[in-house]
């Protein structure tokens, strides 16, 4: 399984930079979005930025990442509180699904 990670870029040389998250650091390959000012944040794919993230939805992806890390060690019933923005809100379908009337 692969799961994106959001790092923080702290330093870019071209299309490679150094990214971290949580006090550790790689270098990632930033080929598929072009150099990027340091401080930017970006989701993380097998050592290559995939996208670039506001600092919210960096946030709202490491939350996901605890809950994910919690229910793999059996811990499932504290995660809700990882979810807050989704608990707070009515599910919606995305707009090309639907119904238009």
């Amino acid at each position: 399984m692969c799961l994106g990670v959001p790092m923080q870029i702290q330093r870019c040389e071209g299309n490679m930079a150094v990214c971290c998250v949580d006090n550790q650091c790689e270098t990632v390959d930033l080929s598929l979005l072009g150099p990027q000012e340091q401080g930017t944040w970006v989701l993380v794919f097998l050592g290559a930025a995939r996208e670039v993230l506001t600092e919210q939805r960096a946030e709202q992806v490491k939350k996901a990442l605890l809950a994910v890390k919690a229910v793999m060690n059996g811990e499932s019933d504290n995660v809700d509180h990882l979810f807050i923005d989704l608990i707070e809100q009515e599910p919606q379908l995305p707009a090309h699904l639907q119904i238009k009337n």
